[in-house]
């Protein structure tokens, strides 16, 4: 009983005010010997209510040691006109962002075709495929046209086909079968 009578004396007697945040709440620190090993011990005091959400990260590191000097009011001004500029700079940045969606909004519409997005048809023409040999081609619009008919019918073929049960080709051309439960 004598040492929790002594403990709670212990509270009140050697603890010593190392600061006060913005918000009023009393941060203290206490050395005491812990199995011969001299520790501190820190803790707030809250100002009202006992909200933890309201202490500052920089309070937080001091009360849980990862900081070993508690921090000082001047130190505090500067960290709060800091995270001040930051939310200025994200709100600027939230304009600008909003300013090129309106301008490429408008740009996209007066332009005909896609904005940004690289042709891979056009690209893809400029190499020779295995019937045309070492030839490269320039393809128009003509005979891009040529080109899209004469594929028509071999995509129209494939669609007759009956739907096999095994799976069939890979990549883009992939099609699976059709299940059936084993008899």
């Amino acid at each position: 009983m004598s040492k929790i009578f002594s403990r709670i004396a212990g509270y009140f007697s050697s603890r010593t005010l190392v600061g006060m945040d913005k918000a009023g709440n009393r941060y203290f620190a206490r050395k005491e010997g812990i199995d011969g090993i001299m520790k501190e011990k820190r803790w707030v005091v809250f100002k009202g209510e006992q909200d933890p959400t309201c202490i500052p990260v920089e309070w937080i590191c001091w009360l849980n040691g990862q900081r070993k000097i508690a921090p000082t009011p001047e130190e505090m001004v500067e960290l709060e006109a800091r995270r001040e500029r930051v939310k200025l700079n994200v709100a600027r940045l939230k304009e600008e962002e909003e300013k090129k969606l309106k301008e490429g909004s408008i740009r996209k519409s007066m332009s005909s075709g896609k904005v940004g997005v690289p042709d891979l048809g056009s690209f893809i023409r400029q190499f020779p495929s295995s019937a045309e040999g070492d030839k490269v081609e320039e393809t128009s619009d003509k005979t891009e046209s040529l080109r899209q008919t004469k594929e028509r019918p071999k995509e129209e073929e494939e669609k007759l086909v009956p739907e096999s049960t095994e799976p069939t080709g890979s990549g883009a051309s992939f099609k699976p079968g059709t299940w059936q439960p084993p008899t």
